[in-house]
């Protein structure tokens, strides 16, 4: 990921956690066109677990590939009523990290996206439709580039 080089995400997703107070802030990188599109959570913090490092999706596949194939934003206020129980599998890093209240966007890059961010809380309706908004409407100026599309189309167009 040489595009991003200079940007320490690791650092920036432990300030919006403390910012915000979530329990769980992730980010999946996607891999190599070689490699399919994969995308792996590539840093984490508030994980209970290290099981993130052998989750690898592809595009369609997990919140991680929903958002990254639509480019849109996902809240879930309550895991259990909105995704059901009937395979959880589908969403491994719900299921690792039990989150049960979350919300992901995407990172773009050259209008393209290269990356997820998963916000979340291990409590049920723990993050709020007006929390996430608040948290996107932040995540727009401090991430620069790597979250608002419409950002990056002005910068490439100077």
């Amino acid at each position: 990921m040489k595009e991003w080089v200079g940007f320490n995400f690791q650092q920036e997703i432990e300030h919006i956690r403390d910012v915000f107070g979530f329990d769980y802030v992730a980010i999946a990188l996607v891999q190599t066109p070689e490699r399919g599109f994969e995308l792996k959570w590539a840093h984490v913090t508030g994980n209970k677990s290290e099981r993130h490092r052998r989750i690898i999706l592809q595009s369609g596949k997990g919140i991680a590939g929903l958002v990254f194939k639509t480019g849109k934003a996902m809240f879930v206020g309550d895991a259990l009523r909105e995704l059901g129980t009937d395979n959880p599998f589908n969403y491994p890093i719900i299921v690792a990290e039990g989150l049960k209240s979350f919300g992901a966007i995407p990172l773009f890059k050259y209008n393209r996206v290269y990356g997820v961010m998963l916000v979340g809380y291990r409590k049920s309706e723990a993050l709020t439709p007006e929390q996430f908004e608040e948290f996107k409407r932040v995540i727009g100026t401090k991430f620069g580039p790597f979250y608002d599309k419409e950002m990056v189309k002005d910068e490439t167009v100077q």
